[in-house]
């Protein structure tokens, strides 16, 4: 009996996060369709399908994702590596990167817009693991267990970092330190280097007058000035969620989407799910979240190699935590970071990779060993098994 509950348990971890994504996707094209159709006049639903478009696309390589051997990353894990930085050196090129309201995370090749902040994610996550399952003996020394891993995240976070995508270099940052974290890196070098990060990060903050602006904004929020400034989108944010109350104003009555609140297809999608549908859809948001957290981290925990384990727990937090943060800020509780909401918020890139995310935590899954009612080692997805 012990031994069927403890495979019913294993097949359950990937069907609660690829339930939880389905969810959130759909809560997006729905959102998408009520926010987007007053963005594109004569074009009302454009935006819509190019996000239908980017969403068939990237369950296409989801699937051949979760189909695959993920341990193949393993070994192409550094040129994956060097491909993302060379993307992410693109954003710098005159004429190949584009900037947009300041920021110059986007490269324009070909008539297409690319954010290569967003396979980054992966190709961190694939080396930082990568590294760590090599070295695994050596993950309590300074050098390999934090210095290398250190240089390995901070030249690929520096790059996303000085195009000015400061949210998200921090997001990635954090799950990174959580991998490094997991993996057995010493707990008081990772407090060490958060601190440090903090300083510069406040330092960089202090001497640049728009972002100081920000966040002075943030810290007095009932300030007129603040409200028609710096701090608007959060404020109109903020009367979002006070219109919607628990109920909501019903699918396609929210007000803020009709060019009071600025991104409502995109970063500031969130409040707009609780103005048109209320507390209950907005908490159940929340909810999915946490159920791709709380299962991806269970995929990680029963994972056979290294490896994977640590993989598993990089994408995961890679998805949550910009979540989380997108949440604080469409709140009010973070200062304005500019992150999308995986699954949820319009862009084409941010969709494809994020999917990509799964696809890869169910190749993880796939690959897990358990224990059959008969006594058989079975490999998950697979149709061998071998006993005892």
């Amino acid at each position: 009996m012990n031994n069927v509950l403890e495979r019913s348990i294993d097949s359950r971890n990937a069907i609660v996060v690829c339930l939880a994504t389905c969810l959130l996707m759909v809560l997006g094209l729905v959102m998408l369709a009520s926010t987007s159709v007053w963005i594109a006049e004569g074009a009302e639903y454009s935006l819509l399908i190019k996000q239908i478009i980017f969403l068939l696309f990237g369950l296409c390589v989801a699937g051949g994702l979760a189909y695959s051997d993920y341990r193949k990353l393993r070994k192409y894990a550094w040129p994956i590596y060097g491909f993302a930085l060379f993307l992410l050196a693109l954003c710098y090129v005159p004429g190949i990167g584009k900037e947009v309201n300041g920021e110059t995370r986007w490269i324009q090749l070909a008539g297409f817009t690319f954010q290569p902040s967003e396979p980054a994610k992966i190709a961190l996550m694939v080396a930082l693991a990568a590294w760590f399952a090599h070295h695994q003996a050596e993950v309590r020394t300074f050098k390999r267990g934090f210095v290398m891993p250190m240089v390995i995240m901070g030249v690929l976070i520096g790059l996303i970092f000085f195009e000015k995508d400061m949210g998200t270099a921090a997001g990635l940052a954090a799950a990174a330190i959580g991998l490094m974290y997991i993996a057995g890196t010493r707990g008081w070098l990772l407090v060490t280097s958060c601190l440090g990060g903090l300083g510069v990060l406040s330092a960089f903050v202090y001497t640049n007058p728009n972002r100081m602006a920000r966040i002075l904004a943030f810290l007095n929020p009932d300030d007129p000035e603040a409200q028609r400034g710096f701090f608007f989108q959060q404020y109109r944010g903020l009367l979002a969620w006070g219109n919607g109350g628990i109920d909501g104003l019903g699918l396609g009555n929210g007000a803020e989407k009709h060019g009071y609140l600025p991104f409502a297809h995109t970063d500031f999608i969130f409040p707009m799910v609780g103005e048109e549908l209320g507390l209950w859809f907005a908490l159940g948001t929340v909810f999915c979240f946490a159920l791709i957290a709380s299962y991806g981290i269970a995929i990680a925990a029963r994972s056979t190699d290294l490896f994977g384990r640590l993989l598993a727990a990089g994408l995961t937090c890679s998805i949550v935590i910009p979540a989380m943060m997108n949440m604080g800020v469409t709140t009010a509780v973070l200062p304005n970071t500019g992150l999308p909401l995986p699954f949820v918020s319009y862009g084409g890139t941010n969709l494809v990779f994020t999917l990509a995310t799964i696809g890869l935590l169910v190749s993880i899954h796939r690959s897990t060993i358990t224990i059959s009612p008969r006594g058989e080692k079975v490999l998950l997805g697979k149709k061998k098994s071998v006993k005892l």
